[in-house]
């Protein structure tokens, strides 16, 4: 009876180590000396743990599209912040800011975004410096 009860507890802590295993921290993954702004329509957005995304077509003068993949904080972080599911959708045009994937593909860390009317909504993951910086300003500590 007490192997199976230390089996079933391997097993929990197994499954719940699973999921932290399969996130990344900001400066694994993103790189701070490599701001982006895009300014492009929402394609798509993905409300899941352990990041939101959403996707941005950004077209240049010549018509070409680059399409952006931005991750964001964790949906209820975002819903800490205020910040709810339905507030950037598909085809809404935004400005993003945020830094580029260090393996240089067109994804990166959206931090901020900027509607046309100058709404703004601060997206950033907790561990990204622009969320460590904006705690600072919340708190008084610039």
């Amino acid at each position: 009876m007490k192997a199976e009860f230390v089996a079933g507890l391997m097993l929990a802590a197994l499954m719940v180590s699973l999921p932290l295993a399969a996130h990344h921290s900001f400066s694994a993954e993103y790189d701070s000396n490599k701001p982006v702004n895009v300014t492009g329509v929402v394609t798509k957005v993905e409300w899941l743990n352990p990041h939101i995304w959403f996707y941005v077509d950004e077209k240049d003068a010549g018509g070409n599209v680059t399409h952006w993949a931005f991750s964001g904080g964790a949906p209820g972080q975002l819903m800490r912040r205020g910040i709810m599911k339905d507030v950037i959708q598909p085809g809404m045009m935004v400005h993003v800011e945020g830094f580029r994937a260090k393996d240089g593909t067109n994804n990166a860390n959206g931090t901020k975004v900027v509607f046309p009317d100058g709404r703004q909504v601060f997206t950033a993951s907790g561990e990204s410096p622009a969320a460590q910086e904006q705690e600072r300003k919340s708190e008084g500590k610039n």
